[in-house]
């Protein structure tokens, strides 16, 4: 996955809570393989009319949020389901980071482990945020991720926590199989002091 350091990019707002797993991608997409690209399923019926045309009042099929990296959500965003297929199409779209009060817990682990950053912000805050890039489509938010700052359309600058572990492996660019890969060395020392130990 993509290295992540800091991200300075275009808000998408989603300003409904409970935004669930399967509005993110419906269960009809779940069978598609990941190298198949899922870009095109992401918000998918709220995005498309049944003939496959775009929704004019979906919020992403409006030209100054396409190209948004960052989602703005509301309480609980990607709850339901366990589906690791949401964060794929998040991440295949463009996404690298979503900021909302509150996640589906499984969510935010599959994000992390995916390459995209959920954000954890206290409700008011993330309620400022949500008015400004409303206010200006199109506006932009910065991600810190090593200072762990998100600074809001207006300057204003906010602090958030995160797992060092999780963090290090965004920063580096790495999935926890490829984190362990880069310690083969150190567990073979291990395992070498191990059997001096043993012997």
């Amino acid at each position: 996955m993509d290295k992540f350091d800091t991200l300075h990019a275009a808000a998408l707002p989603i300003v409904r809570p409970n935004c669930d797993t399967d509005q993110i991608i419906p269960a009809r997409f779940l069978s598609r393989p990941r190298d198949s690209g899922l870009a095109g399923c992401l918000f998918h019926d709220l995005r498309f009319a049944p003939d496959g045309t775009e929704k004019a009042d979906f919020v992403l099929n409006r030209p100054p949020y396409r190209t948004a990296r960052i989602v703005v959500a509301e309480r609980n965003f990607a709850c339901g389901s366990s589906r690791e297929n949401a964060v794929w199409a998040l991440y295949d779209y463009g996404f690298r980071a979503a900021i909302a009060p509150s996640f589906g817990d499984i969510f935010a682990n599959n994000a992390l482990k995916n390459g995209v950053l959920p954000v954890r912000l206290p409700y008011q805050t993330v309620v400022d945020l949500l008015t400004q890039i409303e206010a200006a489509p199109g506006a932009q938010i910065g991600i810190d991720l090593p200072a762990q700052i998100v600074t809001a359309p207006d300057g204003s600058q906010h602090g958030f926590e995160i797992d060092p572990f999780a963090k290090t492996c965004l920063i580096e660019g790495l999935d926890e199989l490829s984190y362990t890969l880069s310690l083969t060395d150190e567990i073979a020392a291990f395992e070498q002091r191990l059997g001096r130990h043993n012997d």
